[in-house]
């Protein structure tokens, strides 16, 4: 019989994360919850089912829910998370319904504002599939939120149908030229790091910036075996993936690779006779 006390058993876990942001606890708090649809970033990989979120939304009472919603008409939605403690100006917290993660969000008086404090936890054994990633987003995108709602549209903006990605061999120290001579600005913090940048669970780091409501892409220069590999790639949300994918597939495109959604978000490529390469991808009910 094993020892499950022994130096090889699970432990349990915890990821912390802390922003201080412009508002008083209460305002804080209200911005957090009933403006979570406004603070969440829209983008290509921000959701479980990035092509099919109508809204974000927090249900205001315990045992209410965190809710990626589809369609309000029938009530599909993809439940996040339950809620467990209901303070306003003071507390909030949930159990994940996706993984094992318990997530508490505290609110305290600082010096410029509030301190909002996230900490999530994982119990010995068990499994974290995403549910730490509100320490994560809650730093950067409702940081962001807080100094600039005051002068924000109550609505939300959601990319624009076209979009570009454009590849380098060194991809960090071109999104870092780009920030500074440019004047680029991303929803994310750029990476620190030198190229090449360590590959996640989901390939290379994602980069991206915001120009109004369009999205720029970074990605790493990779040879695909042609002298002169796409560079530049437009990107395009449709309303049909699937049946653009058939159109595109049944009238003589090269699909180099195929109708897909390992991140949430269907998309094919292909490529024009001319070589030049092309990105569709579902188009949430939100993209105008």
């Amino acid at each position: 019989m094993s020892d499950s006390t022994g130096p090889s058993a699970p432990q349990a876990r915890s990821v912390t994360s802390t922003v201080e942001v412009g508002v008083d606890p209460d305002t804080a708090f209200a911005a957090f919850t009933e403006e979570l649809d406004l603070w969440w970033v829209r983008g290509p990989i921000n959701h479980h089912a990035a092509g099919r979120v109508l809204a974000m939304r927090c249900e205001p009472s315990v045992g209410g829910r965190l809710l990626e919603v589809y369609d309000d008409a029938t009530g599909d939605a993809l439940e996040l998370g339950r809620i467990t403690v209901w303070e306003p100006g003071r507390r909030l917290a949930w159990t994940s319904s996706l993984d094992d993660v318990s997530t508490e969000v505290e609110f305290e008086p600082g010096e410029s504002g509030t301190v909002v404090r996230v900490v999530a936890r994982i119990p010995a054994g068990g499994q974290d599939r995403g549910g730490t990633a509100w320490t994560r987003v809650v730093p950067k995108w409702f940081g962001r939120w807080c100094a600039k709602r005051d002068g924000a549209p109550r609505e939300v903006r959601d990319l624009a149908r076209l979009a570009l990605a454009v590849s380098y061999r060194k991809p960090a120290a071109a999104a870092r030229w780009l920030a500074d001579v440019f004047g680029f600005e991303s929803p994310d913090p750029l990476p620190e790091g030198t190229d090449p940048l360590p590959e996640t669970e989901y390939g290379h780091p994602w980069i991206e910036f915001r120009l109004g409501n369009s999205s720029l892409m970074l990605f790493k220069r990779e040879s695909d075996g042609t002298p002169d590999p796409p560079i530049h790639v437009p990107w395009v949300y449709v309303d049909d993936i699937e049946a653009h994918h058939q159109r595109a597939s049944g009238r003589g495109a090269d699909v180099v690779q195929p109708l897909s959604s390992p991140w949430g978000l269907p998309f094919y490529v292909a490529d024009d006779p001319e070589g030049n390469r092309w990105t569709f991808a579902q188009a949430r009910p939100t993209m105008r």
